[in-house]
């Protein structure tokens, strides 16, 4: 999979975060435009355990950041996320199911981004849902 080359330093033209797009990327980056205007990120997190399955709540390792995410909106699919399942998360949910591959070129191309992908971490790293 090849994906379009970034515009400047930040192309805000790509599909912001959600389910797959056209391309069949899902949830391709939602990045910072030059300007600064904040939009969604979408991290991929490897599927470690279920913590509260009656709530849906998983253990997820983002980037050796390990926190508690609701992967509850990926149930009405019918493709129910499972431990060792690659997921993008946006504030706390999972919102599409991604492959390893996947996941690990779109982890390349975040920590690419240097600051703005560091201080997603740190601020995930603060987080927490129970």
């Amino acid at each position: 999979m090849t994906l379009p080359p970034l515009r400047g330093r930040f192309d805000a033209s790509l599909p912001v975060c959600g389910p797959r797009s056209a391309d069949g990327f899902a949830g391709r980056l939602s990045l910072l435009h030059e300007s600064r205007s904040l939009m969604c990120l979408a991290i991929p997190g490897q599927v470690i355990e279920f913590v509260d399955e009656p709530n849906r709540l998983a253990r997820v390792d983002v980037a050796g950041v390990v926190r508690s995410v609701n992967v509850g909106l990926l149930d009405r699919d019918g493709d129910a996320a499972e431990p060792g399942d690659w997921v993008l998360i946006h504030v706390g949910f999972a919102l599409s199911k991604v492959d390893e591959a996947e996941a690990t070129a779109t982890l390349r191309l975040l920590q690419g981004m240097g600051e703005d992908y560091e201080q997603e971490l740190e601020e995930l790293k603060a987080s927490v849902i129970e």
